[in-house]
């Protein structure tokens, strides 16, 4: 029969069992973020994290076999080492990248999720056996024990979400994380001190490595910083960790640079070219242009060229991560490039899934723009598929014109043909159009338009630094290493298929094209 100096003891398991428990979870998620941005392709990377950690659980719980002695003293060597690994790991992560690279980031990445999933695999069963040790009934402790894991499973889940990842960066929430870890293994020590020998020992080890992670919360991120600074050709001038996305301006002689989870989204020395052709061209060739549809386009670039019509009356424009917007308005250096678009009274900005939005607007368009990053994760793909270009086509006002990205002909050929495949599989007409943007090499874009499109009426009649009425027709010729004309290895054409929900090839098409660049 236990007594209440036991129930105490066995309630403070329960709680220390909930509390790494949530740790363990945000480490798990925190490991899937960073790979997702070191590595891309989140959903591959989350699949690894999950996969590699359980893995990593599994062994731990094996090994936790040979630890029948001395359970206290073991979990707080467990903990130590969960603080110690764990804080570090993204800061770490950022430094290998840097300066090894060529793999050594991802082989340094699942080692670390093999390792903390081991470590947390060891301590719900050494947790298990001290509640039993104390007098609870083993098959009380497990319960309660692995009750408390799952509860606090869920609860570390929606910390990350909405508070360690937004408020705190991967960086700094990788240290945070850790000294709950740490004071966890220090509470559970003072607990059970008159167990434990060499106490002034542990005691010691554990303010040396509270120190340490203090130490990181107060200059990890900034020295991370200078890790990434090396990932990316020019200075970094504001870096910021957004609910949605890693943020980063960079600027060299007057070249200012947008990068989102690492990927070049313009430069300022020839992104003019980019945005005069999506906004140009479908705008000189529809019927009418009063209300108009931006997909993207938080930098505010699309929208500068746009208010160079006088005669649009609304301009929607959808882009979900607000903190870019945020930027966009509140930079100056951004507000220069973007002409203050944001201060335009036509212009309504809703922060909400592309998606999302086209299922539930009742709105009509007379030009579409869909200015997105790349399909290279599962969801930017959905904003790829047969399904969400139907949306586009049932909002789109007769007459009226879509134009979207569709990434470069020449690099991710097979990419860009699936795109327009997608497109014509909803019945509209397609135009293919592609140009050379320096900064980003042969890029493409696909018009498409439920009636004929005739190039050779487009007029531009507004103030351009690239585009004129006479280039656009030159912009539909592609060579023949870059036409839609797919062919397999043994020279046998290939029947592109559009891309779906159901069936996301362009997912694994994107990730094969894009790996040698």
């Amino acid at each position: 029969m236990m007594t209440e100096n036991g129930i105490t003891k066995s309630n403070r398991i329960y709680w220390a069992s909930g509390i790494v428990s949530i740790c363990g979870i945000i480490f798990e998620v925190l490991f899937g973020a960073l790979g997702s941005y070191i590595l891309g392709d989140g959903v591959k990377q989350y699949t690894l994290t999950i996969s590699l950690f359980l893995t990593g659980m599994g062994i731990g719980s094996f090994l936790s076999e040979k630890v029948m002695k001395k359970l206290i003293q073991a979990f707080i060597i467990i903990e130590f080492a969960v603080a110690l690994i764990g804080g570090f790991s993204a800061f770490l992560l950022f430094g290998v990248t840097a300066y090894l690279g060529d793999g050594s980031d991802a082989i340094f990445l699942y080692t670390t999720i093999l390792v903390i999933g081991t470590l947390t695999g060891l301590e719900l069963p050494i947790l298990i056996r001290k509640a039993n040790e104390i007098g609870v009934q083993i098959n009380k402790s497990t319960a309660r024990v692995l009750f408390s894991d799952y509860a606090g499973g869920l609860i570390g889940g929606l910390l990350f979400i909405f508070l360690f990842r937004p408020q705190f960066g991967l960086v700094k929430s990788a240290f945070l994380v850790a000294i709950i870890n740490l004071l966890v293994a220090l509470w559970v020590l003072c607990m059970f001190r008159k167990e434990i020998r060499r106490l002034k020992t542990y005691a010691s080890v554990g303010v040396i490595i509270f120190a340490l992670l203090i130490g990181g919360v107060l200059f990890g991120e900034e020295m991370a910083l200078s890790f990434e600074q090396k990932l990316y050709k020019d200075p970094i001038i504001y870096s910021e960790e957004s609910k949605y996305q890693h943020i980063i301006l960079t600027k060299e002689q007057g070249d200012l640079r947008l990068y989102l989870d690492g990927q070049l989204q313009f430069s300022s020395s020839d992104e003019h070219r980019y945005h005069e052709t999506l906004v140009h061209i479908p705008m000189s060739l529809t019927d009418q242009r009063k209300n108009i549809l931006v997909l993207g386009g938080g930098d505010g670039l699309v929208l500068r060229e746009l208010e160079k019509y006088g005669e649009i009356e609304g301009i929607t424009v959808v882009d979900l991560d607000p903190r870019v917007v945020k930027l966009a308005k509140e930079n100056r250096l951004l507000r220069e490039l973007n002409e203050n678009a944001f201060e335009n009274e036509k212009v309504k900005v809703l922060h909400e899934d592309a998606f999302d939005f086209m299922e539930k607007t009742e709105s009509f368009y007379d030009v579409i723009l869909v200015d997105l990053p790349d399909p290279n994760n599962e969801s930017l793909n959905k904003l790829y598929t047969l399904e969400f270009y139907s949306l586009l086509r049932n909002h789109l006002e007769p007459g009226g014109m879509i134009m979207a990205q569709a990434t470069s002909p020449v690099f991710a050929r097979k990419v860009y043909w699936t795109i327009d495949r997608t497109f014509e599989e909803t019945g509209l007409n397609t135009e293919n159009v592609h140009l050379d943007i320096p900064s980003f090499g042969n890029w493409g874009f696909v018009l498409a338009s439920r009636g004929p499109i005739d190039i050779t009426d487009v007029d531009i009649d507004v103030e351009t630094r690239y585009l004129s009425a006479e280039l656009v027709p030159s912009l539909t010729k592609f060579g023949k290493d870059e036409d839609g004309t797919i062919e397999n290895e043994d020279g046998e054409k290939v029947e592109l298929k559009s891309n779906t929900l159901i069936r996301p090839i362009l997912i694994d098409q994107y990730e094969k094209a894009w790996q040698h660049y």
